[in-house]
């Protein structure tokens, strides 16, 4: 679900955004969740950093779209801005706060097309890597660099985050499978370990940010340690 805001004083002009949306959303098959604000003060009122795109007016009554993107920038650095104005000479000083681009009124689809296909590669980049799990019935989005470690106990799957744990019923190959390629790497039949967490190694065993200790076995050692040593950077005595 990508949510973009809608600042724009003119009803007709915020309407002609939502077709667009509409269209791009049917066309591409992209979720948007869209909250309008007639003019920039009503934006910046209390903002806060929920907007993964801002289609933002230059020209409105009471707070003009420049003076709401460089409020709006103090709070938050990654929201995209594209800029709508009826005068394309007001681009360049989009560039003071970061604007992706702008676009000039009244906007055909196919220009409005592809500066949200431009956007949107912007917030994916942008996004973290992140997983989904079934925990008692309720789908859980994890994001994958706060994973400490899963552990796999007789077919029960426990994800440890820097933030709590998740237990739902599971194997450990196909979390191994789920996370391949994010730098996990598996230290015995038990644990899948997140090597951005590994504090220290020994001889058998690997201690975690968390200060929990994990067996790693001695048939995996060798390439464990070129694994952390992969990812850290450097070599693993």
């Amino acid at each position: 679900m990508i949510r973009v805001g809608i600042v724009e004083d003119q009803r007709s002009n915020r309407e002609d955004l939502l077709t667009h949306l509409a269209r791009y959303s049917e066309e591409e098959g992209v979720e948007f969740s869209t909250q309008e604000f007639a003019d920039g003060a009503d934006l910046v009122q209390a903002y806060r950093p929920e907007f993964d795109i801002l289609l933002l007016d230059v020209e409105m009554p009471r707070m003009d779209g420049f003076e709401a993107a460089r409020r709006v920038r103090q709070a938050d650095p990654n929201v995209v801005i594209i800029f709508v104005t009826n005068m394309a000479q007001y681009a360049i000083k989009g560039y003071e706060v970061d604007a992706l681009s702008y676009l000039v009124k009244p906007v055909p689809y196919f220009a409005f097309a592809q500066e949200l296909r431009r956007s949107l590669g912007r917030v994916r980049q942008s996004m973290p890597e992140t997983v989904v799990v079934n925990v008692a019935g309720t789908l859980t989005r994890l994001d994958t660099s706060q994973i400490v470690y899963v552990e796999s106990i007789k077919h029960r799957i426990t994800i440890h985050t820097l933030n709590g744990e998740y237990t739902f019923s599971g194997t450990l190959k196909a979390m191994e499978a789920e996370l391949d390629g994010k730098a996990f790497f598996r230290s015995n039949n038990c644990y899948l370990v997140n090597m951005s967490h590994v504090t220290s190694v020994d001889s058998t065993s690997c201690t975690m940010v968390d200060g929990d200790v994990l067996t790693v076995s001695r048939p995996r050692r060798r390439a464990f340690l070129d694994a952390l040593a992969d990812h850290v950077g450097g070599r693993v005595l």
